[in-house]
């Protein structure tokens, strides 16, 4: 039988391989999200696949982006988190998340309905070349603005690694490093160029850019309730300073 640190030290080395094997999927799925997004290197991107009838597809697109957001919504919420980690360990909550998060992004990606009708098609080589290097620019600030926080305790690898060393969970702190001195989210700013600035756009294109767009604009004021809840003061001041998504001159200090 197997003594009680040694039962402590395979479970330990489970959760972390969980981590990383959740860490590992997102990271692929991430990937393949940037070339779906964007038409080009992946088997199937956001404008091709089975052609059904556009009401169809419109509904069909609106209930997997429904999945999606109300999944990282809710599983975000500090009172949901209180709950769920009464089954799931501490340590592997993030990871968990991660991991289902993965998996709404992965079935969107899978039974998107196509509506390749266009909407605007920039043939100048020139101007497309730019606009592919800005919206890939918009990725970049995804996860520029990732490692500028934390990158590994976003997707839960830095939890299960301090689990593994027998150390207690990270203090929360309240920092502002680089980008976030511009404007407050930086991350939904990349995403919002990743998807908007578009040298072709579709009919499927613009419902997923409308649609994401409107749950940012949403979760936003959710996360920054939470914020504000578990940083008080000092977060209100930085709200003060430091615009929520739109850069403008001066706009904010070293914190």
């Amino acid at each position: 039988m197997l003594q009680t640190t040694d039962r402590g030290r395979l479970g330990r080395t489970l959760m972390t391989a969980y981590g990383a094997a959740a860490y590992a999927v997102f990271f692929a799925v991430f990937l393949y999200s940037i070339g779906w997004v964007e038409g080009l290197v992946v088997p199937r991107t956001i404008d091709e696949g089975p052609q059904t009838p556009i009401v169809v597809a419109v509904m069909v697109n609106l209930a997997l982006l429904s999945v999606f957001a109300v999944q990282h919504s809710v599983m975000a919420r500090p009172w949901f988190k209180d709950r769920w980690t009464r089954i799931v360990p501490q340590p592997i909550e993030r990871s968990t998340f991660v991991l289902f998060a993965t998996a709404a992004l992965a079935l969107v990606m899978w039974q998107w309905h196509p509506l390749p009708q266009e909407i605007w098609d920039v043939d100048a080589t020139p101007v497309r070349v730019v606009l592919y290097a800005v919206s890939f620019a918009g990725w970049g600030l995804v996860l520029a603005s990732t490692f500028a926080i934390d990158h590994f305790d976003l997707f839960g690898l830095r939890q299960v690694l301090r689990n593994f060393a027998g150390k207690p969970p990270a203090e929360v702190v309240f920092r502002t490093p680089m980008l976030y001195r511009v404007v407050r989210h930086p991350l939904y700013l990349g995403f919002l160029i990743a998807f908007w600035v578009a040298p072709t756009m579709s009919v499927g294109h613009l419902l997923f850019a409308a649609v994401t767009t409107g749950y940012i604009l949403v979760a936003l004021r959710f996360e920054e309730h939470d914020l504000t809840d578990t940083f008080g003061d000092r977060y209100r001041d930085y709200s003060a300073r430091v615009p929520r998504l739109v850069p403008r001159p001066r706009a904010a200090s070293r914190t």
